[in-house]
Formats: C-alpha cells, structure tokens, sequence
C-alpha cells in the first residue's frame, strides 16, 4: 500500500531566509535566490514574489533585520508569516542558509508553520516610541546611582534622611552644592517646608561632607548626565502622544467618559494630557485599570506589546498565558512526559513586574493569593503563577469585557479556610 504523502496547500509559497547582507529566497523549496538588504533590492524582492504570483511569504524573526522585508511585503498585499526558528526540526545538511530557506519552503507549502504574533502596521509605532523611551530611563537610573557613589564618598548621609534625591529637595541641595555652596544651614533652606519642620536635625548632620575635589567632579558629570536622559524622556512624551490621539480616533461626547481612578502613575509616567481618556477610548471603552496593579502607564505599555484586540490574535487565555512565557511547557517522547520552561517576552515580564506590586498589598485578594503560595513554593513560583492570573484576567476584560471584581483578602481568606 503506498504511503500517503502530505498535500501542498500552497504550491507558491515562499520562505526567505533573512540576514543582515543577504535574503535567501525559496519558492515551495526550489532553488533559491539572492537578493540583498538595500531598499532598491526589497523593492526587486517584492517584485519578483508578485510576478510568480506568491501569495504567502515565511520568515524567522531574526533580530530586527527581518522589520524592513516584512514591511515592504506587507504593503505590497502579501501574507507574511513571522516564524519562530526553534520550533523547527533542525536536520543535518540544512543549515547553510541556501539550503535553510528551501527546506522552510517545503514546511510552509505544506502549512506546517505557525505564525508568531505581529501587530498591526498602525499598532507599531506605538511600542517603538514606548520601547525608545525605556532606554534613557535606564541610563537616567544609572547615573543617578552615580550621583549616589559620589554623595557617599563625600560622606553625604542625605539619602538617610530624605527617601527621593531627585525630588525638588534632593535636586535643589545637589544644584546649590555644585554651585559652591557648603554651609549646611544654607542648604537646608533649599528643602520643602515639611522636610525643614520634620527632619531639621538629621538633615544638618547628614549635610557635612569632605568636599574633595575629585568626588564634587564625579557628582557634577553624574547630575549633567541624569538631567540630559531626563530631557529626552520628556521629549518622547509629545510624540508618544501624536501616534496615541491617531489610534484612539476623536472624542465623542456622546459616548461615556472613563471612570475615575486614583492609582497613582509613578514617578516614571509619560506626562501626556487626558491619557486616562486616550487609553479608555483605544481599549474599546473597557476600563483595564480595576486590575489590580494595572494603572495608566502600565497599560500604556501593555498595549504598546500585545494591542487592544486580544481575542482576534489569542483565541484563549491559555493561548495568551502561553504566549507570555506564564505558563509551563510541556514535552513528550514516547511514554516520557516532562516540563520545560517557556522564555518570558517583554509582555509576559511586565505581568510579573505586575505581580510583584500586587504581592505587596494588604488587602487584595491576589496578595492573599500570593502570599500563601510563596510560603508553600517560594517567591518566584509564587510570582509566575500570579502573573498568569493577571494575564488570564487581562484577556477576559479586553476579549469578553469581563470586569475584574475585586472581593477583598478577608473573603478570599475564608474561601481558603473552607477548603
């Protein structure tokens, strides 16, 4: 009896196989062809795809060379299906990339490849101002960690008295002592009224340094470093602020305004005027923010990462979690089951920076939830597993519209009691 062979769903389908210099094409694994990087050579690429009638283009998601060829497929009306490259069989022979691109060809003509999560063209923007604000708040944190050193050298106990040196007391104090000035009495001056009637004291003591020369220029180069990184995040905001306004469409005073919250959006939250209505708007009017642990800035960035339209992209919350890197892998060989772990992507670390802030709470029932855990499993399991239960409650409100209720730690203690 002959053996029954797989069918070809797409006899045209393409696979390129993407680097920095060179794009190995195949078509249904035929011999491949070269085309370079360049936009003049993308342009011929695409061409030549459209003159053999290719409908449905495969690629890896190798670093970020593989953003410009998506794009230019995109535009051009053909399917472009991002891979992910471990989730292919790895077979002697095929590693070059001439025979690489056949042999994706092959699997893709077959619909052996499952496509990766890519937003939408006019959902990316969005990240990429979000993700290019992240940095200078990196290197900004840096450099106030330098100015700390600095401050320590010289023997300068004022962070043992006021709890944010890049507040309006730290920085005037800072400023002043930069400018020349050493006298404690004349720094202390310089604080807010509260910190001047509460902390008068400690702070005159903490205020007498050593003052050498070598450390007031470390502290000097440390502020002029920190206050240039926080001119560029604030330069982010207006712009993150232009691609919001197009995303969320106008305002109608028709419609209802979003509730009103009073969580707090840290110190680190884009300064853009109405965000609370911009982000009410762009999630369809679903009010994300009675998630614990979830205020303005965070779903600004959750949004960035996974979009507003969750259940056309997830069709469950186990899809999702699994996405996120949340919840446990799994393997089999035979009769041999085992686990394996999942790589969080940034997303999926967001939930757990999440978690870790609803851990903290004394009167969630999530920090129930996870404090009972992690005296059973520990901190991390205990992480992970509240993280997934954020994500679960995430994808309900934003697919179904299904409101976080929240029901107290007293009643979730009870519940835990009966059984």
């Amino acid at each position: 009896m002959p053996t029954p062979s797989l069918p070809v769903l797409d006899p045209t389908a393409a696979a390129i196989d993407v680097g920095s210099e060179q794009l190995h094409v195949s078509l249904a694994g035929g011999a491949p062809k070269v085309f370079g990087t360049t936009t003049g050579q993308l342009h011929a690429l695409r061409d030549w795809l459209k003159e053999n009638g290719v409908r449905s283009v495969a690629m890896e998601a190798t670093g970020i060379y593989w953003r410009c060829p998506y794009e230019v497929l995109e535009q051009a009306g053909l399917a472009v299906v991002v891979v992910n490259g471990k989730y292919v069989k790895n077979l002697p022979g095929r590693k070059p990339d001439r025979q690489d691109c056949q042999w994706q060809a092959t699997l893709h003509a077959h619909g052996l490849r499952q496509p990766g999560f890519v937003p939408p063209a006019h959902l990316r923007r969005l990240p990429d101002y979000l993700r290019l604000r992240s940095a200078p708040l990196v290197m900004a944190g840096s450099h106030e960690q330098h100015m700390q050193k600095a401050r320590e050298r010289m023997n300068l106990k004022m962070h043992d008295v006021i709890s944010d040196l890049t507040g309006v007391s730290g920085l005037n104090m800072i400023e002043a002592i930069l400018a020349g000035e050493r006298r404690p009495e004349t720094l202390l001056t310089l604080c807010d009224p509260q910190v001047q009637k509460k902390k008068t004291d400690r702070l005159r003591a903490a205020l007498e340094g050593t003052w050498q020369d070598e450390h007031l220029f470390a502290l000097r180069q440390a502020h002029e470093l920190w206050a240039f990184y926080q001119k560029k995040i604030a330069e982010c905001d207006p712009a993150t602020e232009v691609v919001l306004k197009e995303l969320a469409g106008p305002e109608d005073p028709t419609q209802p305004v979003p509730p009103v919250t009073t969580k707090r959006g840290g110190v680190n939250a884009p300064q853009i005027a109405g965000l609370p209505g911009l982000l009410w708007r762009l999630c369809g009017q679903k009010d994300s923010t009675t998630l614990p642990g979830v205020a303005d800035y965070v779903l600004l960035q959750l949004l960035g990462e996974v979009g507003s339209d969750l259940g056309k992209h997830w069709p469950s919350e186990k899809h999702f979690t699994a996405w996120l890197g949340l919840a446990p892998g799994s393997r089999q060989s035979g009769k041999r089951r085992g686990s394996q772990r999942r790589g969080r992507n940034r997303a999926g670390r967001l939930f757990c920076v999440i978690a870790q802030s609803v851990g903290r709470s004394v009167d969630k029932a999530l920090g129930g939830f996870y404090r009972r855990l992690k005296g059973r499993r520990g901190g991390l399991v205990a992480n992970l597993a509240l993280a997934r239960k954020l994500a679960e409650r995430f994808w309900r409100l934003m697919a179904h519209g299904i409101s976080y209720v929240e029901q107290g730690l007293k009643k979730y203690e009870e519940q835990v009691a009966r059984t």
